[in-house]
């Protein structure tokens, strides 16, 4: 159904227990840990409908993982998408637009969140396509390496 699936290295937050409009300064207390994702997106498609839940809701789309991890802090490691060898995107976590606290306090307002809900953060520039037989492989420095094979369906 699409022409263009792009990758989105993305730092992903789970949640640990269950909350709802968490001040900013109370984050902690409500994540379990850090993971891994690549947002993958059929960027034709998000274009044509002019939002994105079919762009980003195919089976397959959105890897997380390869584990989550509980003693990380986000704050300076590198963040990169490596598609076929070659970097494509690389930046510090710190350069987000909006940091962790924020993110979990904005998305907590609106919904309730609930254990093993993830929130994913938000992807660096340099986001572009992949191809069927490719490589992609998101990674972030202190939490290591999501690694799939891109394939046609």
């Amino acid at each position: 159904m699409s022409e263009r699936i792009d990758h989105e290295a993305e730092l992903a937050i789970v949640i640990g227990r269950i909350c709802k409009d968490v001040p900013v300064e109370r984050v902690n207390d409500v994540i379990f840990g850090y993971t891994i994702a690549n947002d993958v997106t059929a960027r034709d498609l998000q274009k044509k409908d002019g939002q994105w839940t079919r762009a980003k809701g195919f089976d397959t789309f959105c890897p997380i993982g390869p584990w989550v991890d509980t003693d990380f802090v986000p704050g300076t490691q590198k963040i990169t998408a490596t598609i076929a060898g070659e970097v494509k995107q690389s930046a510090q976590i710190s350069d987000m637009i909006f940091d962790v606290p924020t993110i979990v306090n904005f998305v907590s307002r609106v919904m309730t969140l609930l254990p093993g809900d993830i929130i994913l953060t938000g992807t660096p520039a340099g986001i572009g396509p992949m191809v069927a037989g490719e490589k992609a492989t998101m990674a972030i420095e202190g939490l290591g390496e999501l690694t799939n094979k891109v394939s046609a369906r």
